[in-house]
């Protein structure tokens, strides 16, 4: 992604944390060129230290994710236009917001049961905190979905953050553009924004 060097980051706990809070992502592949983009949920396995997904196999994208495909993967966390008058010194209207991007290769999952798996783990993962569902492996509705979808892992080779929050500013102006992108946040996610602004 384009710098400066003062909006990267380089650190993956900072951007493991945007993809668990923010795990709906756009999957890019190509075929010649052709770009394939598709908007799917992505999970990162803690234990692999892959992204773990599933996509429809009549989506067209399906044809360009054969293995050691290279697909970059693309997490959007929060974002927020900050008008001029948020700071105290004279500034220009900005956008702030927080992407990682992730490159990596494709390994296709055949195995069905290990299809299922990844669907129960996805499951488990997006029913946090309370788990109000819980999807078992032996549900029979998986086994009429299981040929209509494609499992993948991606194993990731190159890492890249963004997290444009005004660090170019003085300290007051820096923590007014941040008020200004929380108040624009859903509830559950201030908590996120202020840990990301802290570490």
């Amino acid at each position: 992604m384009y710098p400066p060097l003062h909006h990267q980051s380089d650190d993956p706990q900072k951007m493991i944390a945007v993809m668990k809070q923010y795990p709906f992502a756009t999957l890019v592949s190509a075929e010649g060129n052709t770009p394939y983009i598709t908007h799917i949920p992505v999970i990162y396995n803690e234990e692999s230290g892959k992204l773990v997904a599933h996509i429809d196999r009549q989506n067209p994208q399906v044809a360009t994710l054969k293995d050691d495909a290279e697909v970059t993967v693309v997490f959007k966390g929060p974002d927020s236009y900050i008008s001029p008058n948020v700071y105290s010194t004279p500034q220009l209207p900005t956008w702030n917001y927080i992407i990682v991007h992730l490159t990596g290769k494709i390994k296709l999952i055949a195995d069905p049961e290990a299809t299922k798996k990844t669907m129960v783990e996805m499951t488990d993962f997006l029913e946090q905190p309370d788990h109000k569902f819980k999807l078992e492996m032996d549900d029979p509705r998986m086994d009429r979905l299981i040929n209509y979808i494609q499992a993948f892992e991606v194993e990731i080779t190159h890492w890249e953050g963004k997290f444009k929050l005004s660090q170019d500013k003085n300290a007051e102006d820096f923590e007014r553009a941040k008020k200004e992108l929380i108040k624009k946040l859903p509830t559950k996610n201030k908590e996120f924004i202020n840990k990301i602004y802290k570490s």
